[in-house]
């Protein structure tokens, strides 16, 4: 059986497996493994091959990246620091039609810039913002579709743990990529704000909500104002103005960010010892299940390398005749649809090993293709009938509530359109991801 043929059916296999239930980090061990095992016909020879890619991976620095940027999100999530950066946002379009949703959307974008976790901007923010629009009057799809579309700047602002993974995976720097995300993100946001300005006038009874006069949330003061958002102006000019400065590595940034954090939480009070030690171990927990997938998808990437894919696939590219601008298209189209099924890592950790050949031969810029990425596997987090940050908002709401996925769903999919325009924009305008650089 030719390599090709071996690669072939690996892939072929990992998407039944994973598909059926198993994790995606055993699936692409085991076939990675058995991949080298037939391709070489050795055990052996598969064994050290699991064992170098280990070493070679685990040894990384940017390994470092994860559990300290994990560590700070968590921080931020349990100081409250998310509810902080809602009371602002809230108040600041308070006397705006569908002023809630908007405020929603700046805050979930505050707290991604200083947490790059989707999931817990999902979970934190259906608890905080979905009460709230209900008690307002705003509709039941409106309501979650606003926290379950702007939880998605939670990878895309950085810093982000998918960018992470994409910056190992095709060995780009982190820092570059995560200053990459700055503008689609801000973009998003605004492209977020300005739709649900406008169907709050042209499609009144899909968004609901009171009157902006009809708003009797009391007024903060300044000095509340910057007591509330001070810490996080801090935090992000720490992390973001220090890797932009040149002053940290990610790294750095990541183990300066957790400690600021943490000062933060003790500072406010809103930290227990208890708590502290549960962030450690969900810390833990989090970061050996990155770490893992990264493992694997390191073997994974050897055994297509031996196995010849990536060169067979880069001569069909070039004998078909196709330019670069339709092979990332492509493969922005191919994460688009196994986001329907499929969570982001996964995506990520199936094509990238695949795609990165090619479009290294046809010389993409490769921290363009990672924004287009991240895009592209974000839009899948709002998209049936996987759609993880549909059921992380219905998991939040509790079992006891009255909003059924479908109406999550529906809500959620005006947003993944916006997520495809800005998709479209930075393709055909690149200098949005890289104007930074």
């Amino acid at each position: 059986m030719s390599g090709i043929a071996v690669a072939l059916i690996t892939i072929a296999l990992m998407l039944v497996l994973i598909y059926a239930g198993l994790h995606v980090a055993i699936a692409l061990l085991v076939l990675s493994f058995a991949g080298v095992w037939m391709l070489r016909d050795s055990f052996d020879i598969a064994a050290n091959m699991m064992v170098l890619a280990f070493k070679d991976s685990i040894s990384d620095y940017l390994f470092g990246v994860v559990p300290l940027f994990v560590l700070m999100g968590l921080v931020v999530a349990a100081a409250g620091i998310g509810r902080d950066a809602f009371d602002v946002a809230h108040q600041a379009f308070r006397r705006v039609r569908g002023g809630l949703g908007i405020g929603t959307v700046v805050a979930n974008a505050i707290f991604a810039a200083i947490t790059g976790i989707s999931i817990a901007s999902a979970a934190v923010f259906s608890k905080l913002a979905v009460p709230e629009m209900r008690r307002r009057g705003y509709t039941k799809s409106f309501s979650v579709g606003v926290v379950a579309g702007s939880s998605v700047l939670g990878m895309l602002l950085p810093p982000s743990l998918l960018f992470i993974l994409y910056g190992v995976l095709t060995e780009q720097s982190v820092g570059a990529l995560f200053v990459a995300g700055i503008l689609p993100g801000l973009l998003l946001t605004v492209i977020y704000s300005l739709g649900i300005l406008v169907a709050a006038r042209v499609t009144p009874n899909w968004v609901g909500g009171t009157l902006p006069d009809d708003d009797d949330t009391p007024l903060m003061s300044g000095a509340e104002i910057a007591r509330k958002m001070g810490p996080i102006i801090l935090l992000v000019a720490l992390v973001m103005g220090g890797i932009y400065g040149g002053i940290f590595t990610p790294t750095e940034a990541g183990a300066a960010g957790a400690f600021a954090a943490t000062l933060i939480a003790i500072a406010k009070r809103r930290i227990t010892w208890r708590v502290f030690r549960d962030v450690l171990i969900q810390t833990g927990h989090t970061t050996a299940a990155v770490c893992f997938l990264i493992l694997s998808a390191s073997l994974y990437s050897r055994m297509l390398a031996m196995s010849g894919l990536p060169s067979w696939l880069g001569a069909q590219v070039m004998g078909a005749g196709l330019d670069a601008s339709s092979v990332v298209l492509l493969v922005a189209l191919v994460m688009i649809v196994l986001g329907t099924i499929l969570d982001s890592s996964s995506i990520m950790l199936l094509v990238i090993p695949i795609a990165y050949p090619v479009l290294a031969a046809l010389q993409v810029d490769l921290i363009w293709f990672g924004v287009l990425v991240i895009l592209a596997v974000e839009i899948g987090l709002l998209t049936p009938p996987f759609g993880i940050a549909v059921f992380v908002v219905k998991a939040a709401l509790g079992p006891t509530s009255d909003i059924t996925l479908w109406q999550i769903f529906k809500g959620a999919a005006p947003f993944a359109l916006a997520m495809v325009g800005l998709l479209l924009l930075v393709f055909f305008f690149p200098s949005l991801a890289t104007a930074l650089l």
